[in-house]
């Protein structure tokens, strides 16, 4: 991507509803991304939908996107739905990336996801779509064999890493609860966010189990929400661009590498293709599907060490004010919430949100360089999709 590309317009739902359609969501985020950026619809190259539950969820197989934005006034523009499980807000971002650049014209891209909907397994199933049918059923066995309660492929997994992380690298479960008591701390400064109430380590620790080390406050949850950004190669009209993408890098795992191994895989790529190293980030939006998760990132990421992780969030190092790389300031998923196919957007909206100033009482101040890291989907044991996009002050 050697032409630069802005951000010129965000937009997103509030988190903590759970009232709203998918068409309400979409038509409310579009409408506010528009004008956030001053583009007219008939500027629009193309708009790029990313969704994982609808078809289960929503009785909307096909064409998500035309169907949830038939109402609005976009007429007939393009819109391409892209389907990759937690990853679709990354991957319809990468798309979206290329095609603006490609056109030259502003690209809307849309992420969206309902997932409550009174049907717990319902929701589980939608969720674990994001594994191959044969790795699921043999997952689901060896999980009942060795006691999952959660009932969930996904948090099985998690709690698995989370004890790998504490044999392997030495984090203890007072850090894992540090970075749980950080992301509710922060998700209470977010108007937006899922949960707004900050709790203590007492609290983390004491409430429910969910799997393996993992209790609830630990955990992210179902969320619904939607999230939309304007790209574009140049300003629309008076509008000046919020932030600039740096780049986008994607890979996909096919089982030949351990999660975490092919997270650190795709990072070596992105710093490369970037020209920069993971000491030059000011701030990072990572996928903490669990507060352990959020520690086995930081160091797959290379931003810390092995087993440094812990300490320095433990030690508030990682914490708005905190004196290294600020980590979540919107709360991650385990607080702004996790709407599967909308997340990889809602992380670069809050990238944005730093660098143009806009963040209110959360705002990292100086913030010059930021990182958003998605993932989707477990291919055995290997991540489905990982996608990392680097955001910079539009100047």
């Amino acid at each position: 991507m050697n032409a630069k590309l802005y951000v010129l317009g965000t937009a997103m739902t509030d988190m903590s509803r759970r009232d709203q359609t998918p068409e309400q969501m979409v038509l409310e985020v579009v409408d506010g991304a528009l004008g956030d950026a001053g583009v007219d619809v008939d500027d629009l190259a193309l708009v790029v939908v990313g969704n994982a539950g609808g078809g289960r969820l929503s009785d909307q197989g096909c064409i998500r996107g035309q169907a949830w934005l038939r109402k609005s006034s976009l007429g007939n523009v393009p819109i391409i739905n892209v389907d990759n499980s937690c990853a679709g807000g990354v991957s319809a971002l990468h798309v979206g990336s290329h095609a603006a650049v490609a056109e030259d014209r502003p690209v809307l891209v849309v992420g969206v996801e309902k997932m409550w909907t009174g049907d717990r397994r319902a929701t589980l199933e939608a969720i674990e779509a994001g594994l191959p049918a044969d790795y699921r059923a043999d997952m689901h066995a060896r999980l009942a064999e060795r006691g999952n309660p959660a009932g969930s492929i996904l948090m099985g997994l998690n709690a698995a890493w989370a004890e790998q992380l504490m044999i392997e690298r030495g984090a203890t479960i007072e850090q894992i609860a540090a970075a749980a008591v950080k992301a509710r701390r922060h998700g209470s400064m977010n108007p937006l966010a899922q949960c707004q109430s900050p709790v203590t380590t007492e609290e983390v620790l004491s409430s429910p189990p969910v799997a393996g080390v993992l209790t609830r406050l630990m955990c992210s949850s179902f969320t619904d929400g939607a999230a939309a950004v304007v790209l574009g190669t140049k300003p629309a009209g008076s509008s000046q661009p919020l932030a600039r993408i740096v780049g986008t890098i994607a890979r996909s795992g096919c089982g030949n590498l351990d999660y975490h191994d092919r997270l650190a895989e795709t990072a070596r790529a992105a710093y490369e293709a970037f020209g920069l190293g993971p000491e030059d980030f000011d701030l990072v939006e990572l996928h903490d599907a669990t507060s352990a998760e959020e520690l086995f990132a930081l160091e797959s990421l290379g931003i810390f060490g092995p087993g440094q992780a812990g300490p320095a969030t433990l030690a508030g190092e990682t914490a708005i004010g905190g004196r290294g790389i600020t980590v979540n300031p919107s709360g991650g998923l385990v607080a702004r919430g996790h709407p599967l196919g909308a997340t990889g957007i809602a992380q670069v909206i809050e990238l944005v949100a730093h660098l143009s100033a806009r963040a209110g009482v959360r705002q990292v101040e100086g913030a010059r360089l930021g990182l958003a890291v998605n993932t989707g989907g477990v291919v055995n044991g290997d991540a489905g999709y990982v996608g990392i996009t680097a955001v910079a002050g539009a100047r």
